[in-house]
């Protein structure tokens, strides 16, 4: 509802209300028009249902208006503080509107990228997904066009960085440019941008296969050799021994890399991965072999015991899941990372008498039929030990122990 309606529209009345709207009233409004709050601060609805804060104020003997940002990421409350001190700031006869021109002239697109999940983390009830939003970027944005001005940036630079990932990852090239698309949507709802060069290069992509593409795996009888040349390799140590980790425990790249030694009970020999950080969304203990132990007491002296078990090259930062495919591509090697799962897979049918289920929960894969899974409610834990300790000594055997 426009100006000037009264409390059935979630205003109140009164030619010059203060604080008249209501959060629940910003959320619901479809009404295209103007929602004054008070103090020269309104919600300015679109025909296309866009809401965005504006506020009405005088600079310096000068009545001008300054956006605050979409209302779907500036709540009522937030723009009433903005609006209070930009009020605060050109009474002290400051200029407000300069310095948010000022901020956006400086503004690169890792700074805005922060801002943008720290604004969403709140609303996303998954922590892995929250984890996951900034960490591609890192990895795969950030090192292309981090440091450019979020203004600056053209279609040309997003593809530079989803170019090299589109056939070869496509999943994770998806998403990367839908996260590029959400920082670039918020810049356009802060005035910065005219539009979202991550949505217009569509033609300029390659069409990517709908087939499913299976991970490059490695013979299990190689796998051995691989670990010896990863050994003498001069990454660091922390690289080296997830490596080890990842291929002896059969975990995906992201639960070994992010893993915390809150996770871990070395004497017990258990790995509790939270449900958050796992694919499933739920709770998966890995048992650990002795030979795994062996390992995070090595990466426990590197390091300080708490937080992270492999740091990467920043300080307090965990390895990035380049660090490990690079490695393995340097050394020769043409497989993915996530392949060794699909080389334990193999050994477990070809080479041990253990049930399809056992091998199955060990890479915590979800039983999809509904009703099986509602009766199987053991995560068979002392028998995957089993299978994982035979793995570990099948990898280990005539293995060289100087490191």
């Amino acid at each position: 509802m426009a100006d000037g309606q009264d409390g059935r529209t979630g205003l109140k009345a009164g030619r010059h209300p203060e604080k008249a709207l209501s959060a629940a009233f910003v959320r619901t409004v479809k009404a295209p028009g103007k929602y004054t709050d008070g103090h020269g601060l309104f919600l300015k609805v679109e025909a296309s249902g866009a809401r965005r804060w504006v506020q009405r104020i005088v600079i310096r003997g000068k009545r001008t208006e300054i956006g605050l940002g979409s209302a779907s990421l500036v709540s009522l409350a937030q723009a009433r503080e903005m609006a209070q001190e930009n009020r605060r700031e050109a009474r002290q006869g400051g200029d407000p509107l300069r310095a948010k021109r000022e901020a956006q002239a400086t503004l690169t697109f890792e700074e805005a990228a922060r801002k943008v999940h720290a604004i969403h983390v709140p609303s996303w009830r998954n922590a892995k997904h929250a984890a996951q939003f900034i960490s591609t970027l890192e990895t795969y944005a950030f090192p292309n066009i981090g440091g450019h001005r979020v203004p600056d940036i053209t279609t040309a630079d997003v593809l530079a960085v989803l170019q090299p990932i589109w056939l070869e990852k496509p999943e994770t090239a998806r998403r990367v440019r839908q996260r590029i698309g959400t920082v670039m949507k918020w810049a356009v709802a802060q005035g910065w941008r005219q539009d979202n060069p991550a949505e217009s290069i569509s033609s300029a992509l390659p069409r990517q296969s709908r087939a499913q593409r299976h991970r490059k795996a490695m013979p299990y009888g190689e796998v051995r050799d691989c670990l010896k040349a990863i050994r003498a390799s001069k990454a660091s140590p922390f690289t080296k021994l997830a490596l080890e980790l990842l291929v002896i425990t059969a975990c995906r790249s992201g639960e070994v890399r992010l893993a915390d030694w809150s996770e871990m009970d070395l004497d017990r020999a258990v790995w509790t991965i939270p449900a958050e950080r796992m694919k499933a969304g739920r709770e998966h203990r890995v048992p650990l072999s002795d030979h795994a132990v062996s390992l995070l007491r090595q990466a426990q002296a590197l390091g300080t015991g708490t937080g992270f078990v492999f740091l990467g090259a920043k300080a307090g930062r965990p390895l990035s899941d380049m660090t490990l495919a690079k490695l393995v591509k340097e050394l020769g090697f043409d497989v993915d990372v996530h392949g060794f799962r699909t080389s334990f897979k193999t050994w477990a049918q070809e080479q041990t008498n253990a049930p399809r289920e056992v091998s199955e929960a060990a890479l915590a894969h979800v039983i999809r039929d509904k009703a099986e899974a509602a009766y199987a409610r053991s995560d068979l834990f002392e028998k995957r030990r089993v299978l994982m300790g035979g793995w570990a000594d099948f990898i280990m055997s005539e293995f060289s122990s100087s490191r």
